[in-house]
């Protein structure tokens, strides 16, 4: 017996009213027969012709891009990118919304988040809704901010510059990035022709004139010769272990956020947007007020951003243990704290490092784990450590909400949330959640 073939919606259209925003950079909107349709391109209350992107008749909901505007949102503009719009490149999510709408949009989708996942209203978390641009950030409709200061350009096979299409690993050629921070825009990249790579991520420190470019070669190519319109340092990635070497120039950038410097080695892991460190590390002090003395956690510490400013304030006669699971992090985090006696770096990860430690109370503690959260386990670790103040910085709303009504079982309640607009015109946002023992 033959199993009957299920048929494909792609290139299917529907007309269709749109409905709230969801997470993830889309609108949800419902056809006729009740479908769901998962529509980019699109903005709340707009009815629009929705063509289908993924998805087939068995499909519990489809993907699809708003390819006609019948009526228009008021907070609808045209798009400033050229290469923006259905089927074009995927780095963008809002480019067709005023800035002042992109922030409302994304504190509808984190008021979601909680409320679904967590079972907060904003009053309960204590945000009063607004989502906060970073300084400089507030531009007209129509302009666009330059803050993305790493930038993964993808390689099509003739070796022309681009970015990934929504979903795809095919390559929207470009002759630039209108978010790209000026230091990345300025080494010329995309108007060269880069045979044999597969791929080239141009990093910009912020807290230097640091340049950097890490090429990865589409297997078996040879490394071409890097000639850019500024110096920069070049690093490759190997095709048998896929680490990164030094090809020349320093291994690392230099980045600054509470007056130190931060050396960031082989493409590690720094905010990209050159306000975010410094704009969430003194949402996590103010949230926390750290006292002489204390103890605190800095937990997924990257190269010691949060840790560096908590043994600052904790003094000599207080302790701040930090983990990370990345080789080269811990080494960078050694490195740019090795000043403070009383900060100690781990390496692992932290649901296996951590109850190796035997620390069984600790005065406070900052997370800010990968997109998919620190998970049940490892929050009632946490919840029973008795930390007087906990920060929680999050870089996806509904991995901290799940985590937030972890805590809650733990004894925790938010006392503060802080939502800051770190990723104009794309669809992510950055959260700094204030925990406190329930009283």
């Amino acid at each position: 017996m033959q199993n009957t073939p299920v048929k494909s919606l792609i290139g299917e259209e529907y007309e269709v009213e749109v409905g709230p925003v969801a997470h993830g950079g889309h609108c949800i909107a419902r056809t006729e027969e009740g479908r769901v349709l998962f529509v980019r391109h699109a903005l709340p209350g707009e009815r629009v012709v929705a063509r289908v992107t993924e998805g087939e008749e068995s499909s519990r909901f489809l993907r699809a891009d708003a390819v006609e505007i019948l009526e228009a949102s008021k907070d609808r503009i045209e798009a400033p990118c050229p290469f923006a719009g259905p089927g074009r490149c995927g780095g963008c999510d809002w480019q067709h919304a005023k800035p002042g709408a992109q922030r409302r949009l994304k504190g509808e989708v984190v008021a979601e988040q909680l409320k679904r996942l967590a079972g907060l209203t904003p009053e309960e978390a204590g945000w009063d809704g607004t989502v906060v641009p970073a300084e400089g950030d507030k531009l007209p409709a129509g302009e666009v901010p330059k803050w993305r200061t790493r930038v993964q350009y993808a390689i099509d096979p003739d070796g022309r510059v681009g970015l990934r299409k929504h979903r795809s690993h095919e390559v929207e050629v470009i002759d630039h990035c209108m978010i790209a921070a000026e230091g990345v825009s300025e080494l010329g990249i995309e108007h060269r022709t880069w045979e044999g790579m597969a791929s080239i991520e141009a990093i910009a420190a912020t807290g230097s004139q640091d340049r950097q470019v890490i090429l990865t070669p589409r297997p078996g190519a040879r490394l071409p010769i890097v000639e850019l319109d500024k110096p920069v340092s070049v690093m490759r990635v190997g095709e048998k272990d896929g680490g990164v070497h030094r090809v020349h120039g320093r291994p690392f950038v230099r980045e600054r956020a509470d007056d130190r410097t931060y050396r960031v080695g082989s493409g590690g892991f720094w905010q990209v947007h050159p306000k975010a460190a410094q704009t969430l590390m003194l949402a996590v002090m103010q949230g926390l007020t750290p006292r002489k003395g204390e103890t605190a956690l800095d937990l997924y510490c990257g190269v010691g951003l949060f840790a560096g400013a908590l043994a600052d304030r904790v003094g000599d006669q207080g302790a701040v243990l930090g983990i990370e699971s990345g080789k080269r992090a811990v080494e960078d985090a050694r490195h740019n704290l090795a000043d403070f006696p009383r900060v100690r770096i781990e390496q692992g990860k932290v649901e296996s490092v951590l109850p190796r430690t035997g620390i069984t109370d600790v005065d406070l503690i900052v997370l800010d784990p990968p997109r998919a959260g620190a998970g049940k386990q490892t929050v009632h670790h946490l919840a029973g450590l008795g930390a007087r103040r906990i920060a929680y910085v999050a870089c996806d709303p509904a991995a901290l909400a799940r985590d937030l009504a972890y805590f809650r079982e733990g004894g925790y309640r938010v006392r503060t949330l802080r939502v800051f607009d770190l990723f104009p015109m794309t669809h992510h946002v950055e959260c700094v959640a204030i925990l406190e023992p329930v009283k």
